[in-house]
């Protein structure tokens, strides 16, 4: 039964920092112009370099902070500004340049990277792996990938459900909230938590 628990304290910073079911609302958003086959392949590298990303800041995150003299609230601002440039992008452009928004292989960035391994990933990983340990932050990280890869795969189901005009709609919303959520990113690197 302790186990669990200790399972559940670091599953579920990580699931709401994460947010699978977000990402997929963002996915399907980003991803309404790539045919089918190219998005299951963008799915794959998102949730393999939200992974790979995750897991170097978990082994090396505070190595690495130290040796290039940064601190957490610096990463924040950075993944924080880079997020805010494409989600201005996205909700400034007009339907007919639409076509044009993000490259193919948006899996990296912005999926990927500030998305699945952002700024807030990487710190609430940091966090949870002083006061769990590695073994258990590293299942907890297991299954919320494994929940975003599901969530990805599910995305068509849900895309043919809304439609291209709601996908339009929805774009321009998660465009908005992304843009907010940079901003909140921008903010606590400045404040801290």
């Amino acid at each position: 039964m302790d186990l669990a628990r200790k399972f559940l304290e670091c599953f579920i910073p990580l699931f709401v920092t994460i947010d699978p079911v977000g990402l997929a609302a963002i996915f399907i958003a980003l991803g309404r112009d790539v045919p089918v086959a190219k998005r299951k392949k963008i799915a794959k590298q998102a949730t393999w370099t939200g992974g790979i990303i995750a897991l170097l800041f978990l082994f090396l995150g505070r190595s690495i902070f130290i040796a290039i003299g940064i601190g957490e609230g610096d990463f924040q601002i950075a993944g924080g500004l880079i997020l805010f440039i494409l989600a201005s992008r996205e909700l400034v452009q007009s339907v007919s340049l639409e076509k044009s928004s993000l490259p193919d292989d948006f899996g990296v960035v912005p999926l990927g990277m500030p998305l699945i391994a952002g700024p807030a990933t990487i710190t609430t990983l940091l966090v949870v792996s002083q006061s769990y340990g590695i073994m258990m932050t590293c299942l907890a990280l297991a299954v919320n990938l494994a929940m975003v890869a599901f969530a990805f795969a599910q995305s068509e189901l849900l895309e043919r459900k809304v439609g291209q005009t709601g996908l339009r709609a929805v774009s321009k919303i998660i465009a908005l909230l992304l843009a907010a959520i940079a901003v909140h990113f921008v903010r606590r690197g400045f404040t801290g938590p």
